[in-house]
């Protein structure tokens, strides 16, 4: 019987974070505080975080401990298996081999609580007692509000519109942990009511609930802001997903030649790909290593490298991104998590430098790669990850048509159990290409 499964015990939970930036050939450019325009300091990032938060954001340590505590929260759903897809490599009549880690299996069903849990324990021990928060398609919601709920923070979420709208239990999910939603751009503060009053019907975007959440964080006493993707300390506690693969890729007896992941912030794919950067820069692997993002909202292929705000009313600090520009509205597709204008200045610095590759897929696309994988492995996935599946099953494509073998590992980053009504649009031919 072929193995399918590789799984790790408890024990083998990392102890530390994977911080890649001190491991760059180039450091990375700094953040550019939006007034002065000179690089931030500790003092310019404490008004909308705690001081421990951008301890972790400005380190330079390479490895830094997970506490006790977070690892024992995140033992409740990790480590996440990792799975060899052997029914889409025959549906595919490939010769390449598929690897997928699976982060489905958290509590809110993606990858998000691994830095949820994460930033609601170093809030806690800051003293924060609310933290307020904005959410795309609700993944990153809900697990903050599931973390907050674990210890004993109030949590309140400003959810794009377009994704409210396509997806409402996700706001359940959020309730039910008991966290507050509002549907961004809202009348909950001054520039939702600024957006709404120019434009009645506009759908939203990340950078615009992004500007609402801070504008609430920086009015309310005792209130910090949470951030779901983009920055180093978010993809530093996704590190876990790399790190745990390394570990079953060696059960599995196989090195990936390709590895695969979507992006939208950045944040799954930095935690998946980091460790595996540092085996390429210190141990020269020559891995291929691919960020797949939406043809409509695509930062990497599309956009400039420049400095950027991170939100819409140009709030937050300048970032050497890759961006689309910080007023850019994206179209109202299903992948809700995939649309923001900027990319992570960490996967920004990964392109630049030539450590990986960016392609874009266009949704229709998308949603043909979701459904082959789920009528062969069994796994519904959500619209984010099936865009790195649609790249992969390309590349499973080109090994059979070239006769080569070839290993390929992807982060299935969430399930698409609550993403019904965008396979109900597929399904009955009234999905489009944004």
């Amino acid at each position: 019987m072929t193995d399918l499964r590789f799984t790790l015990s408890q024990r083998d939970l990392p102890t530390h974070w994977y911080n890649l930036v001190p491991d760059f050939p180039e450091p990375m450019a700094p953040p550019l505080h939006p007034g002065t325009r000179q690089p931030v300091g500790m003092a310019d990032m404490t008004a909308i975080f705690p001081e421990n938060i951008v301890a972790q954001e400005m380190s330079p340590e390479r490895r830094i401990e997970i506490p006790d505590e977070v690892r024992d929260m995140l033992a409740l759903w990790r480590p996440t298996p990792l799975l060899r897809a052997v029914r889409l490599e025959k549906a595919l009549k490939t010769p390449a081999r598929i690897y997928y880690k699976y982060e489905g299996v958290s509590p809110a069903g993606s990858h998000k609580p691994n830095s949820a849990v994460a930033q609601a324990y170093y809030n806690r021990e800051a003293g924060v007692r609310r933290l307020v928060t904005e959410t795309g398609a609700g993944q990153w919601g809900s697990s903050l509000a599931m973390a907050c709920q674990l210890f004993g923070i109030e949590c309140v979420v400003f959810m794009v519109k377009v994704s409210y709208n396509h997806k409402p239990y996700r706001k359940l999910v959020m309730q039910t942990y008991g966290g507050t939603v509002h549907a961004s751009p809202s009348m909950e503060t001054e520039f939702g009511r600024k957006v709404l009053s120019e434009d009645p019907g506009c759908p939203g975007s990340l950078g615009i609930a992004i500007s609402e959440a801070i504008e609430q964080t920086v009015k309310t006493p005792g209130t910090k802001y949470a951030l779901g993707s983009v920055l180093n300390h978010v993809c530093l506690h996704q590190t876990v997903i790399g790190l745990e693969s390394i570990k079953q890729m060696e059960l599995a007896g196989a090195e990936p030649d390709i590895i695969v992941a979507c992006v939208g912030g950045g944040s799954n794919f930095a935690g998946m790909v980091s460790p595996w950067i540092e085996r390429k820069l210190k141990g020269g692997k020559n891995y291929r290593i691919v960020a797949v993002e939406p043809s409509s909202c695509a930062s990497l292929t599309q956009g400039e490298l420049r400095y950027d705000f991170g939100d819409t009313a140009m709030m937050t600090p300048l970032m050497m991104m890759h961006t689309l520009g910080h007023d850019f509205i994206p179209p109202s597709i299903h992948a809700g998590g995939l649309r923001y204008h900027g990319m992570a200045p960490l996967v920004s610095h990964m392109y630049k430098l030539g450590l990986i590759e960016a392609v874009s897929v266009p949704q229709t696309r998308v949603f043909e790669a979701a459904v082959a994988f789920a009528r062969s492995e069994g796994l519904i996935p959500a619209p984010e990850p099936s865009h790195a599946i649609a790249t992969v099953i390309d590349e499973a494509i080109r090994a059979r048509e070239a006769g080569t073998p070839v290993n390929i590992l992807f982060n299935l980053c969430g399930h698409g159990l609550l993403d019904m009504t965008a396979y109900d649009a597929f399904l009955g031919g009234k999905l489009v290409d944004g």
